[in-house]
């Protein structure tokens, strides 16, 4: 290889081809050798080695390294051991670093934690050694090539007609509408369906740590991401300068891809001020769970609100929870729709719109709050 230019992908192919059609030791590849054999290499070179066969299977929803000789892989809601693994610890942290060189991220000793994605929008997970113990970590969470609509996700039993017509005429109405549930439960994959509801002349700006939302349908859309600081001196960007930059914006709409801390606060604030419509996912085990971390969240700030100011925040902010869950049969359902109905004795009370009992999404109440429902012209 001539490591003095950039070669193609092509000329790479063409040298391995002229290697593995050379004798051996006096012996030949077969025709089925060399193709595994050339494959095998290019992907080391070129791709991601041996989990390249795995990231082509569109029925992997996600890959697990621990360290450099386990590799586990979930296909329809089980998980794997692979019989591929790499080379050496070297090996694997090679291709740690194209990961996360592709999109300007750093990973090394002093920075051994990073969130990054594929060229393909997949959700990547890094944790270097010695802090993994066994060896550099990697989990790769999978998404389909086209979002998954909400008329999918009737057809696989996640949400009935019923609920989904609710959830497009208060999208349309422009509410204020927040997503929770614990960890692969389908949030992002719901936020993604939600967004085909969005009006398409609507200016939508989506922010995230590591862009992987998939918005359907709108053309104005700018997509923000987050950025770590590094030794060269490149300062980092967090989710609270990204909310407070995207207000100058003119957004219809913001997006902010899951709240993990302080800047749960910047986004109560946009969604007090004007920015209605605007989503948001984080994890708990329940819509009052999630309640209970978006008030901790808040307090993060550092700002010292009474507690009573921050479910002032929410309850004003929010306008509906929907809750999802991982059933045991893995399958994802929507387990909660609940609206936000002010607060009583300090509390932020909600009030149910469906509910998942014995294995049925029914509807339990009807909204209280139709405002935005009438000032769009909407009639439910």
């Amino acid at each position: 290889m001539d490591l003095t230019r950039e070669m193609s992908d092509e000329e790479i192919r063409h040298i391995i081809s002229d290697e593995t059609a050379k004798e051996f030791y006096g012996q030949t590849f077969s025709i089925r050798e060399r193709v595994t054999t050339e494959k095998q290499i290019f992907d080391s070179l070129r791709k991601l080695d041996v989990l390249q066969e795995l990231v082509d299977d569109p029925d992997v929803t996600e890959i697990m390294v621990n360290g450099p000789n386990r590799i586990f892989y979930e296909k329809a809601g089980k998980v794997y051991q692979s019989d591929k693994q790499f080379l050496s610890e070297d090996k694997l942290i090679d291709l740690l670093q194209q990961i996360v060189a592709a999109h300007n991220r750093v990973v090394n000793q002093a920075s051994p934690i990073v969130d990054t994605r594929l060229a393909d929008g997949s959700r990547v997970h890094i944790v270097l050694s010695p802090i993994a113990l066994d060896g550099s970590a990697m989990s790769i969470r999978r998404f389909p090539k086209e979002p998954i609509s909400m008329e999918k996700l009737i057809q696989l039993q996640s949400i009935n007609v019923e609920a989904a017509e609710l959830l497009k005429s208060l999208v349309k109405a422009r509410y204020n509408i927040f997503i929770s549930g614990g960890t692969s439960s389908g949030k992002t994959t719901f936020l993604n369906a939600l967004s085909q509801y969005i009006p398409s002349d609507e200016r939508v700006i989506t922010i995230e740590d590591s862009a992987e939302l998939q918005i359907q349908g709108v053309d104005n859309l700018v997509r923000l991401e987050t950025r770590n600081a590094n030794m060269e001196g490149v300062t980092a960007i967090s989710i609270r300068d990204l909310i407070r930059t995207s207000l100058r914006m003119r957004p219809d709409r913001i997006i902010v891809g899951e709240c993990r801390g302080a800047e749960t606060l910047d986004m109560l604030q946009s969604m007090n001020c004007g920015h209605d419509g605007s989503f948001s996912t984080g994890h708990a085990n329940s819509c009052r769970d999630m309640l209970s971390r978006l008030e901790t969240m808040t307090m993060m700030a550092g700002m010292e609100l009474p507690l009573l100011a921050i479910r002032q925040q929410i309850a004003s902010g929010i306008d509906i929870l929907v809750h999802l869950a991982r059933m045991p049969d893995k399958s994802r359902k929507v387990t909660d729709i609940v609206e936000m109905d002010g607060i009583e004795q300090g509390e932020i009370v909600l009030h149910p719109l469906f509910q998942y009992r014995d294995g049925t999404l029914s509807e339990v109440g009807r909204i209280k709050h139709t405002y935005k429902l009438k000032t769009a012209g909407i009639h439910i």
